[in-house]
């Protein structure tokens, strides 16, 4: 990209805040809240993880350099052609939350290869089931604890959700990188003609949803300009979706064998192929650090809300818990968000520039009892070194250009 060609986050850094010391290291200052007027753009600050406040030179949150394991396939066979039949549920709603996940047994070499196999769903209805091999893998770093911090998830009050508008914010990085798809939920841009999202979007857990196997991935994209009314300076863009058809799409077996009660939600991830590329700049893969070493201990995501029908929803929020295969954030979010790319900005110590890079798949919502007190938490499926390993051979079709997360 040319260095006079700014991303949408980035063209937002340039305006001026107030810069104070905060006792999070992560981000050295905070904004100050500003007139009510100025309220749109001051939100539109937030969306680089704080990118507008004056970074010290003295400490940069990095990107991990890791060694990733290897996911490749062993044995292929095609299984009967799908239905069809049953509806895409835009929201996942599961019982089990961060205890119960934190108390099952780890799961075992074979246990992974089972999980880890995938179906590939063809746009000709074909079905095929590919069983694989997982090397250069320690099954002791699963059992390594999470960072645990108990907070209260604040279910109602202010929505802290906002619309991104006007096109020189929607055509820019990284907000174009957010898609929608056909069965309505969202989506994010991994590769020339990658797009991940939330396999509950593609499959229910026993079987392929309606409008799976015609599967389309829809372009937020201005129409021309409309002629500005006499009285008014300006007129707002007008929006529609381009499409692109699917070519096939990956879902792992570990979400169609379990359901979102189980292990299921640790695999709420699907990749589509599409058959032709989108033409527009993607978001990396990465290995979703700890909670703890996220940069303000936050997160941040854009997709298609049902409550905003047309509009790209951007959001940023607390990480609290985790579990090693899930992300609990209190991001607001309405259904048809469910497949959006949550990410997170850090410093690249090898390219030495800063980078965003996709750490988990929003999945969606849900309530847990703690005690007798029920509490509500929208969940993410953190992407772990195997989950990478998986996903970039899937994007590359080889694993030697995914050893290095």
């Amino acid at each position: 990209m040319s260095s006079n060609k700014k991303s949408g986050e980035d063209k937002l850094n340039s305006t001026k805040t107030v810069s104070l010391q905060n006792q999070n290291p992560a981000y050295g200052c905070f904004l100050m809240a500003p007139p009510a007027a100025f309220l749109p753009p001051f939100l539109l600050l937030l969306c680089s993880n704080m990118g507008a406040c004056i970074h010290s030179t003295s400490w940069r949150l990095q990107w991990p350099l890791q060694r990733m394991p290897v996911v490749v396939p062993h044995q292929t066979a095609e299984i009967p052609t799908p239905h069809f039949l049953s509806q895409a549920r835009l929201e996942v709603m599961s019982q089990c939350g961060l205890e119960c996940h934190k108390q099952a047994p780890p799961p075992s070499y074979w246990d992974l290869r089972d999980f880890l196999s995938y179906e590939t769903l063809h746009s000709n209805g074909s079905l095929i089931e590919t069983s694989v091999g997982i090397y250069g893998f320690n099954l002791a770093s699963l059992q390594e604890p999470a960072a645990q911090t108990r907070v209260r998830r604040q279910v109602y009050g202010h929505d802290s959700r906002f619309s991104i508008i006007g096109r020189d914010f929607l055509s820019n990085y990284p907000f174009s990188t957010a898609v929608k798809t056909s069965t309505g939920c969202s989506g994010v841009l991994v590769g020339e003609r990658h797009v991940l999202t939330a396999a509950h979007c593609i499959h229910d857990g026993k079987n392929y949803v309606k409008g799976a196997q015609r599967l389309r991935v829809g372009f937020l994209k201005p129409q021309q300009r409309n002629p500005a009314p006499s009285n008014s300076s300006s007129a707002p863009d007008r929006m529609k979706f381009q499409w692109i058809r699917a070519r096939r799409t990956h879902v792992p077996k570990g979400w169609i064998k379990g359901s979102a009660n189980d292990v299921g939600m640790d695999y709420d991830y699907a990749l589509l192929e599409l058959k032709k590329p989108h033409r527009r700049r993607h978001m990396k893969l990465g290995v979703s650090p700890p909670a703890r070493q996220l940069p303000g201990r936050r997160v941040q995501f854009s997709g298609f809300d049902n409550d905003r029908p047309g509009q790209l929803v951007y959001r940023f929020c607390d990480a609290r818990d985790e579990t090693y295969d899930l992300l609990y954030q209190r991001c607001d979010a309405q259904p048809g968000a469910s497949g959006s790319g949550v990410y997170v900005r850090m410093w690249n110590r090898h390219l030495r520039r800063w980078e965003r890079k996709v750490i988990a798949v929003f999945s969606g919502h849900q309530w847990v009892d703690r005690e007798g007190d029920p509490q509500e938490f929208n969940v993410a499926v953190r992407i772990t070194p195997l989950k990478y390993a998986q996903i970039c051979y899937w994007i590359k079709g080889n694993y030697v250009d995914c050893r290095q997360g």
